[in-house]
């Protein structure tokens, strides 16, 4: 069975820091990018942050460029979101994703282009 648990949401109150996990079984996913994606309510979801499968490049959204950073632990099959300087505009549920092509060299940053995803964990900001 694949599975991604996403954890370390919750609440917290404008300016401090959140750091989520990702915790990927059932495969190795050392050979795939790793994504972060939120979902406003009745949106859908946009890409947050993706982390290349040597963990060596990194993408971020603008929105959230210079405040967030992904990291990757492949030896634990894990995936981490430090979340730091929050702001109200980052309460979403957060999902990590599993790209879809091994060893890839371009990044992907649409839903469609991963085939695995966590159950998403709640983050709510609040002033």
């Amino acid at each position: 069975q694949v599975q991604l648990v996403e954890s370390g949401g919750g609440l917290v109150q404008a300016g401090g820091s959140l750091r989520l996990s990702c915790a990927a079984s059932g495969r190795s996913f050392s050979s795939y990018i790793m994504g972060w994606f939120r979902q406003y309510p009745g949106k859908e979801r946009e890409s947050v942050a993706a982390i290349s499968w040597t963990g060596g490049k990194t993408y971020y959204a603008d929105s959230v460029k210079g405040r967030v950073i992904i990291s990757r632990d492949n030896a634990k099959n894990t995936v981490y979101l430090q979340m730091n300087s929050l702001k109200p505009e980052d309460t979403a549920v957060y999902y990590c994703a599993s790209d879809a092509t091994p060893y890839s060299s371009t990044w992907h940053l649409r839903t469609t282009q991963y085939d695995y995803w966590g159950q998403g964990t709640q983050v709510t900001v609040f002033s």
